[in-house]
């Protein structure tokens, strides 16, 4: 077992793998002699590149592995929606009815789900921490174990009624700033449950102060949450590229950043989202997202979008004639 306490996921991410450089020097080279002026295709050469250093210039095998648990701050009349809806959609991702499973079809990825404890929700965030440290690590090894060793790409997605509003307490505990920048509306509460989410997320705060970000993610994370590490974490240390979801993925991954600075040099930002505390949280990890279409559903889908677009960026890198192929003259 890779880990058994925070000490060795403290270990674990300061000796992590890093980019092969050589790899990603070779495929600059490769894309000088392909038939276009440098830099034509911009975020795509650069996607190609990022992929270089980690498992090489691919994204044929692409696996979405969607993790779900259920949280206590529901209690405080933070969802338009009720906490069985978790289940419910546990069940929809496994007879193929949800949205990113018909995105992951479009890219040909491997969806697979994780229901972790749906009848043992977190303990509300805003009385008591919201889960144990053996509990932090079981959810973190469900996600490690869950990763597909012969993965060119993952794609870590959740489910969980309230998790927006987790995401927010972990992004604000992390970062800093008032509540009220990093809480939006979720599942599109009222005005009235935006001002509970953000009550919420002040309590859960005041009560679980400067603590270190595997302590943040126990206070006032979800199972889900901590298992999107653990998965993020098994592919870095497998050199699996990591393709980032909505803000819930990244307050996930966000717990990780802060561990260590590097940790997440693997992964790249599907979209960014329209829930309100994104936008900052991607700016924090000092990631820049490759689509931006409004999207605010989760599970994974626009990150699972966003791997059409680095397996163009393959394509082209992998497929394009050079100059001297082509006949063509140089510039």
């Amino acid at each position: 077992m890779a880990f058994a306490t925070f000490e060795d996921l403290r270990g674990l991410v300061a000796d992590l793998p890093v980019a092969d450089a050589g790899a990603v020097a070779r495929a600059r080279a490769h894309d000088r002699m392909l038939t276009k002026p440098p830099g034509a295709l911009g975020r795509l050469e650069e996607g190609a590149f990022w992929l270089a250093g980690w498992k090489g210039v691919r994204a044929d095998r692409v696996q979405v592995a969607i993790f779900a648990g259920n949280h206590g701050v529901v209690a405080q009349g933070v969802s338009a929606f009720p906490a069985q809806v978790t289940a419910q959609m546990v069940a929809n991702f496994r007879t193929g009815g949800a949205a990113v499973n018909q995105l992951a079809r479009v890219v040909g990825a491997q969806v697979v789900v994780a229901a972790i404890a749906l009848d043992r929700p977190t303990a509300d965030f805003t009385v008591a921490p919201a889960m144990s440290g053996s509990e932090v690590i079981e959810a973190m090894r469900v996600g490690w174990d869950a990763v597909d060793t012969d993965a060119d790409l993952v794609v870590p997605g959740e489910m969980g009624i309230g998790n927006t509003t987790v995401a927010a307490a972990l992004a604000c505990a992390l970062f800093g700033g008032d509540p009220g920048d990093w809480v939006g509306r979720g599942t599109g509460v009222d005005d009235a449950g935006l001002a509970r989410k953000r009550a919420a997320v002040a309590a859960g705060l005041a009560r679980h102060a400067d603590r270190e970000p595997f302590e943040v993610l126990r206070c006032l994370g979800g199972r889900e949450i901590a298992a999107m590490a653990g998965a993020i974490l098994r592919a870095r240390v497998l050199r699996i590229p990591v393709v980032l979801d909505g803000f819930i993925a990244c307050a996930a991954a966000a717990v990780l950043q802060r561990a260590g600075s590097a940790a997440l040099d693997h992964c790249i930002a599907g979209h960014v989202s329209a829930e309100a505390g994104h936008a900052r949280l991607l700016a924090a990890l000092g990631l820049v997202p490759l689509l931006a279409l409004g999207l605010r559903l989760g599970e994974g889908s626009g990150a699972v979008l966003a791997v059409g677009v680095l397996q163009a960026a393959v394509a082209c890198h992998t497929g394009m004639a050079t100059f001297g192929e082509a006949g063509v003259s140089e510039g």
